[in-house]
């Protein structure tokens, strides 16, 4: 079951083995009423304590698949459902320590139906979150 949240508490991770961290991953809700394209949404912005982690190198995982922002933008056949978080994958030699840190997303949504000049809309949420191992 799923959080009310953006930031879900569980899934925030290292990637690779203890003495050779490649990242950290964490999960998502969609922030939508109802599931959307994922060629709509243009990437995650992460920011944890305060270091910024730019969507233009973050994977988004829905459905099993992890994509690059460029081939998240050309699938249009992968839906984000509602009832499924998406995993947002971060590049970070090390991973992060253990204990508990502040961590800021930013989901931006193409909305086909606003005018380009105000896009995308932005979802924001800051949550703290523990990194266990």
């Amino acid at each position: 079951m799923l959080e009310r949240t953006l930031v879900q508490t569980r899934g925030f991770r290292n990637l690779g083995p203890v003495w050779n961290r490649s990242g950290f991953e964490l999960l998502l809700r969609l922030p939508n009423y109802r599931g959307m394209r994922a060629s709509l949404v243009d990437g995650v912005d992460v920011s944890v304590d305060d270091v910024l982690f730019p969507h233009e190198a973050n994977h988004l995982v829905v459905q099993g698949r992890e994509l690059s922002l460029a081939q998240l933008r050309q699938a249009f056949d992968l839906r984000w459902t509602l009832d499924e978080p998406a995993i947002v994958r971060v590049a970070k030699a090390g991973g992060l320590s253990v204990g508990v840190h502040d961590v800021t997303v930013a989901v931006r949504i193409r909305q086909p139906y606003f005018p380009i000049e105000f896009q995308p809309s932005i979802i924001r949420e800051t949550r703290e979150a523990t990194i266990v191992l």
